[in-house]
């Protein structure tokens, strides 16, 4: 089931795997940036922070309804053009996002971010699927785990910069602002929503040399139909893609842990700050759920497959992320953000575990399922908007909201580990 031939010399697969990681580390850079975008967004459009949520809504819903269309593109450019496109499509939703921004426009910073994420929404579907298949689809977890490491360095990364760079002062800033009088406030407001305008240029520069190098790259063409068949199984008798039922719970559970993803690494800083804690150290929040999730993939390269299987490595992470929301729960302060960042342990080997496990043995279908996964990272959207909501009808129980949304989704990711990436097995693999 191998994606590669056994000819293809190791160096090349050595040089795939090496532009690919770049990919994720820009993947990762960019989707990252979401958690303190939220605060920028407050302070420099002087939104309330259900409208800054917005940020994470109109970004990842951009995966939902640009995944479909992206799996069209790629039918049509094939990989390496289409990897290019994405690239450059990120570049204009970038270039967009600074001018927006400066100008301090709301609803244009918002469509930016969506331009941004369809091109991270065609990125996906296509390098997601192509790191699985590159190899055995047994080991997929072990090369999405080094993604993984790419993705979260370049995660941990994020924050900081824009933190370091842009953020500088943001709580003695905010507090100016409130004081200040209408023609001083809208001042400090354009100079500091200005300085976001530089840092947007630099990633547009780097995303278009980005999208020229992977074009002039050596990345190899993989049939998805040929790489992806389920052994000795008539994947290609199936009519439909409704006829794999282990892949719609796949996007399902996709779906929640995207959601419990950006909730741990994302909205730390807003569950932080309902502590009273000061805005310039939860804008560094996003940073600690990353370093934690980096050392998760770490242990997860090692011990995958060789000392447990990548489904039942899934079932243990989903019982952690129970264990450790808990203790978010009935800890208050610095102890209870610490226990959300640990999410980021938890939650790490879930993506490399979940999306294999979800396309195996999807042959001819393999795009399509990849594109309804990516959809399924729309979850970013719809879990913190809704704990932005509980949050300001209850902001006394905010613990108690995060609780409530979190467990389910681990106890259903527990359930696909264990039961639900079976189904329909006995007819298909």
């Amino acid at each position: 089931m191998s994606a590669v031939p056994v000819s293809t010399p190791r160096t090349s697969m050595a040089s795939s795997i090496a532009i690919v990681g770049v990919l994720f580390f820009i993947l990762g850079f960019f989707t990252w940036l979401n958690g303190p975008l939220i605060t920028f967004v407050q302070l420099a459009f002087q939104v309330t922070e259900i409208s800054a949520f917005l940020v994470l809504m109109v970004f990842y819903l951009s995966y939902f309804f640009l995944a479909i269309p992206a799996s069209w593109i790629l039918r049509r450019t094939g990989m390496k053009k289409g990897l290019a496109l994405s690239l450059a499509v990120m570049a204009i939703g970038a270039a967009a996002f600074g001018q927006f921004a400066t100008w301090r426009i709301f609803p244009g910073a918002l469509a930016s971010l969506f331009v941004l994420g369809g091109g991270m929404a065609l990125l996906q579907t296509s390098v997601n699927p192509y790191i699985s298949i590159l190899g055995p689809i047994e080991t997929a977890a072990r090369r999405i785990a080094l993604m993984g490491i790419c993705n979260k360095i370049a995660g941990i990364l994020a924050p900081l910069l824009l933190g370091s760079l842009v953020l500088h002062g943001v709580g003695d800033l905010a507090a100016e602002v409130a004081q200040a009088d209408p023609v001083t406030r809208e001042a400090l407001l354009s100079g500091f929503a200005g300085g976001i305008r530089g840092f947007y240029l630099v990633m547009f520069g780097i995303l278009v040399v980005a999208a020229v190098a992977v074009l002039m790259s050596p990345l190899p063409e993989i049939s998805a139909e040929s790489a992806n068949s389920a052994p000795g199984a008539a994947s290609d008798d199936r009519k439909s893609i409704f006829q794999f039922p282990h892949l719609w719970l796949g996007v399902i559970c996709l779906f929640l842990y995207v959601g419990v993803e950006v909730m741990a690494g994302d909205a730390i800083g807003t569950y932080g700050h309902a502590f009273g804690l000061p805005l310039d150290q939860t804008k560094f929040f996003t940073s600690f759920t990353l370093f934690a999730m980096l050392v998760g993939y770490v242990i997860g390269l090692l011990l995958i497959p060789r000392f447990i299987s990548q489904e039942k490595y899934l079932a243990v992470s989903a019982v952690l992320g129970v264990v450790f929301t808990l203790g978010a729960f009935f800890t208050k302060g610095y102890v209870s953000v610490g226990f959300v960042a640990a999410l980021g342990f938890a939650n790490a080997m879930m993506w490399p575990a979940i999306f294999p496990l979800a396309i195996r043995g999807l042959g001819r279908f393999t795009q399509t399922g990849s594109a309804l996964l990516v959809m399924g990272i729309a979850g970013g959207a719809i879990v913190p908007q809704a704990f932005a909501l509980f949050k300001h009808a209850y902001p006394e129980h905010f613990q108690l909201g995060f609780a409530a949304l979190m467990v389910p989704c681990y106890l259903y990711i527990l359930y696909f580990g264990t039961v639900g990436h079976n189904a329909g097995k006995a007819r298909g693999a």
